[in-house]
């Protein structure tokens, strides 16, 4: 049935069918109509609104990121557009689906170089370079059918963001408008039958097979879960594939547990994976690189990594028809629980030694439940969480990436919460990443949304300032940091704000401030001076 709407309306009544119930973003003058069309949409959406472009934009990528729905957010094209390249640039690398919607100058000068407000020579072009999918709304009725191709770009194959923009007129013009609904579902890729069955015969000739997770495996635990106890094989986690298989079962490892067995690798199958761990951040094994199987929905991932095998489909669907051949075959490897679970015990008592962040990252640990979300940061502590910070429950460890955003961590977390209002959010960050999106503060206090900041203070860019001291003979420049009181910055924004001395006194704290179940900043001095480096865990055998 044809309705009259505006383009504001028709995008808003478009996002509620695809199941969108959270917008972040900035209002401004070109987008005027989007924010009213919200505003009159009650509490059927709720528009959720952040101090910075860029950190709207974070914040969808949290929810999305978390969640495995889309994460919408829109503010005004131009300079605000470019602000959030950032995140566009992270949901891309971290395939996550996030939306933005942007406005364009008026439809009488898109092209003319006149230099109206926020022109940009080809915005539409300047998207399309990092983003998977772009277009144009130039007219109300175009909103329904552009949206859809918009969920649809999300939702078939690799999802990664996109972007629309409408002309500043559109989003008031009104026009008859004809509504779609989503399809019930979306078309992928049926695993191939022969490739399965090579798989199969590789892996079960492999002696000492290993299983490498990435974000594309997030939805597809249980099948991997199973597949690691039809072989026997650790599954290794590189940031975005960790809590796929629990860290506290014998074949959920770490990456510095998975190096340990990497020398002894014949045959590696990775599972959603850009597999960085085998192509870059560990060494060539002496007996020669193992052989690989490769389950990605992406095909130019197997053009990439050029596997053995090369399966393009869902991991979920990959997985499940892998360990359903493996069945057919009678494979099932004896048990190698002990082993595993010895391995992973000594690599837990090796990695203490990088004091004081290990011991930090545990007391987190301790205090924040099973299924609570975790979001690491650009910072000593972050880096020393990809080994030192357990994960149990698929998306809990919430990761940018290889982007490494500096400042993505704390409002990547808001949208976290929003999407998990259940379910507790720890963020950590470094004393330099944190004052990126520090004013977002102001959001979590406004809006009420309960994220546990953590803030490790010291006082400067730390792996900068290493780098500096180590390789460029103590000329130390830019890493040096000034920095506020951190607990009283905090409480001027209304959020409560405490300070730990000791891991002991960390985990206390984190533990009532979850229970608070409010916007909490815990501040945390660290005497970088008594630092030790993590790097030997996450490039080991390599420089650094």
């Amino acid at each position: 049935m044809t309705v009259r709407m505006t383009g504001g309306e028709a995008i808003v009544d478009a996002l509620l069918r695809h199941g969108v119930r959270h917008v972040f973003g900035i209002p401004g003058v070109q987008t005027y109509g989007l924010f009213d069309a919200l505003q009159r949409a009650g509490d059927r959406i709720r528009t959720i609104g952040a101090r910075h472009e860029q950190t709207a934009a974070y914040m969808a990528f949290g929810y999305a990121r978390s969640s495995g729905r889309e994460g919408v957010y829109s503010v005004v094209p131009g300079p605000g557009v470019l602000n959030t390249a950032a995140a566009l640039c992270s949901a891309y690398g971290g395939s996550a689906p996030v939306l933005c919607v942007t406005g364009q100058v008026p439809s009488e000068f898109i092209g003319s170089g006149m230099g109206h407000l926020h022109e940009l020579p080809d915005q539409l072009g300047t998207l399309r370079t990092f983003v998977k999918w772009a277009a144009r709304i130039a007219h109300p009725a175009e909103a329904p059918r552009l949206v859809a191709d918009a969920f649809a770009q999300m939702r078939i194959g690799r999802p990664r963001p996109v972007a629309l923009e409408m002309p500043w007129d559109v989003f008031g013009a009104s026009a008859p408008v004809q509504p779609i609904d989503p399809p019930a579902s979306y078309p992928k890729p049926e695993p191939d039958a022969d490739a399965i069955a090579r798989a199969a015969e590789l892996l079960a000739g492999a002696r000492n097979p290993m299983i490498m997770t990435g974000s594309g495996a997030q939805h597809a635990s249980v099948e991997v879960r199973a597949l690691a106890e039809l072989l026997q094989a650790p599954a290794v986690p590189w940031r975005g594939g960790r809590g796929v298989v629990a860290e506290d079962t014998p074949l959920g490892l770490d990456c510095a547990s998975g190096f340990r067995r990497w020398d002894d690798t014949d045959v590696v199958i990775g599972i959603g994976s850009r597999m960085e761990l085998q192509w870059f951040r560990w060494p060539a094994p002496a007996r020669g690189m193992p052989k690989i199987v490769l389950i990605d929905i992406d095909p130019a991932q197997l053009a990439r990594l050029r596997p053995q095998v090369g399966i393009v489909a869902d991991a979920r669907d990959a997985t499940a028809a892998l360990v359903a051949e493996l069945g057919r075959r009678g494979h099932r490897a004896a048990s190698r629980h002990d082993e595993f679970a010895s391995l992973k015990r000594r690599t837990a008592e090796a990695v203490r030694e990088i004091r004081p962040h290990v011991d930090y990252l545990r007391a987190i640990r301790a205090a924040l439940p099973r299924d609570g979300f975790f979001v690491e940061e650009i910072c000593q502590t972050g880096f020393s969480s990809y080994f030192g910070f357990p994960v149990y429950e698929p998306r809990s460890f919430v990761t940018c990436g290889y982007q490494g955003t500096l400042g993505f961590g704390y409002p990547t977390a808001l949208g976290v919460k929003v999407a998990n209002p259940d379910k507790p959010v720890v963020s950590i960050a470094g004393d330099g990443g944190f004052l990126f999106g520090v004013q977002e503060l102001a959001t979590a206090a406004q809006h009420d949304i309960a994220v546990v900041a953590i803030v490790f203070d010291n006082g400067a860019f730390g792996n900068v300032m290493r780098d500096q001291e180590q390789r460029y003979g103590g000329r130390v420049i830019g890493s040096e940091l000034r920095n506020p009181d951190f607990v009283a910055l905090a409480e001027s924004f209304g959020v409560t704000g405490w300070r730990a001395q000791s891991p002991d006194e960390l985990g206390a704290l984190a533990k009532k401030a979850i229970d608070l179940d409010r916007p909490v900043l815990i501040h945390v001095p660290v005497d970088r001076a008594a630092e030790v480096s993590p790097w030997k865990y996450l490039m080991p055998g390599r420089p650094y």
